[in-house]
């Protein structure tokens, strides 16, 4: 029997009415692989490059062991960003529709009133960012005894000291027979010792490039100095058929950005961590009916972000590590799509640049703007030197 024969055939009734309305044909790697483990209550640390499928990979099962009679919590997802929690909320609520499986999302920042009225509908499926989370767990209106699963999104930022005893409150919570699920793109060795500690002899799934639907990503970049980037990005934005995901290193970098580009009449909108969620909403909903050409985004902000066809993303200020550079690409050539990522780097970090590629195995091409278009670098000659005509003699 094929891995997509399994995996449909375990499927309740809903989730397969939605798996073929959906018209995907066979499951990814992750989802094949993922599915028996999740299934049978294994804790999983799970990694996967971007774009491959991860979000179902997990849900889906998950979906399918939730016991729509039984009106209390049963599974409870964590996501490190805002949009993540809203972009999951998403996915669970359409392939849950035709199951009676009901989910609720919580994030901080949103009226505490209406979130406490969605607790009393007693969801199946909580998702939410941990903070927010950990503070309805202390005020006893999110209830864990129920809880069967919790899985951990984009795993490797929810490791950072910053989140680590807010998830470790999350997860002590619940029952000890939890099973527990981690996703992540990029996973470091001594991360997934971390999440090691919280769970019950982890099966460690990791899927690699070859086992990916592979993508038509081109990586480009272009070389000026500091002072001279937003000039260059204002050029590649104006550009015919340009729609881009671009990013900054911090609020302040953005909303300089942001400022210079208004001022030149480039359409465009920002999100970042301080964003208020109406403000967010609409932004990410513009660009993604194309109404926008840029979109201005810091990295906490895009995690998990995903933008369907989008074409570009660009890297304005320099990623501070290969796992940054990932993360940061994955949002374009998603699924087997195409896409293009640029950097705008100067000199010393097109050093970097180069290192990173070697590192990632990728192709790398220099390019330059030519009558508004990108094309290949344009050799440069040395210009010839005068004939000096011989003097006469006297």
């Amino acid at each position: 029997m094929s891995a997509k024969a399994v995996f449909i055939e375990e499927l309740n009734e809903g989730l397969k009415k939605e798996w073929e309305q959906a018209g995907f044909k066979e499951p990814t790697a992750v989802q094949s692989k993922a599915y028996g483990p999740v299934m049978e209550g294994a804790d999983c640390i799970v990694e996967s490059p971007t774009g491959t499928g991860k979000t179902l990979a997990y849900v889906l099962p998950v979906l399918n062991k939730i016991a729509p009679a039984e009106q209390k919590v049963q599974a409870v997802f964590v996501a490190p960003s805002r949009e993540l929690v809203m972009q999951i909320f998403e996915v669970v609520q359409t392939w849950a529709k035709s199951s009676g499986i009901t989910a609720a999302s919580f994030i901080g920042g949103a009226n505490p009133k209406r979130q406490l009225e969605k607790l009393k509908k007693h969801p199946h499926i909580v998702i939410g960012t941990p903070g927010r989370l950990e503070e309805l767990i202390k005020q006893k209106k999110l209830k864990m005894h129920g809880v069967k699963t919790i899985v951990l999104d984009e795993g490797d930022q929810l490791l950072i000291p910053e989140h680590m005893s807010t998830v470790g409150a999350i997860l002590h919570s619940a029952m000890r027979d939890r099973q527990v699920l981690l996703f992540s793109a990029t996973l470091p060795k001594q991360l997934e010792e971390e999440a090691a500690q919280w769970m019950n002899e982890p099966v460690s799934i990791r899927i690699s490039k070859e086992e990916t639907v592979q993508s038509k990503v081109d990586h480009i970049y272009f070389v000026t100095e500091q002072r001279d980037k937003i000039l260059l990005l204002e050029k590649l934005a104006k550009m015919q058929g340009m729609r881009a995901l671009v990013f900054g290193r911090d609020i302040g970098n953005l909303d300089v950005m942001a400022s210079k580009l208004s001022y030149k009449k480039v359409d465009l909108a920002v999100i970042h961590g301080d964003s208020k969620k109406m403000d967010r909403e609409k932004a990410i909903r513009s660009f993604r009916q194309g109404k926008l050409p840029v979109l201005l985004a810091t990295d906490v902000a895009a995690r998990g972000l995903d933008i369907e066809g989008l074409p570009y993303v660009i890297h304005v200020d320099f990623p501070e590590s290969i796992a940054q550079y990932v993360h940061r690409s994955g949002r374009t050539g998603r699924q087997g799509a195409s896409g293009t990522v640029i950097s705008i780097v100067t000199p010393r970090e097109e050093r970097e640049l180069r290192k990173y590629a070697r590192e990632l195995k990728l192709e790398l091409k220099k390019k330059e703007l030519f009558k508004g278009k990108i094309v290949d670098e344009r050799p440069v000659y040395p210009k010839k030197r005068p004939a000096v005509k011989p003097q006469k003699k006297k």
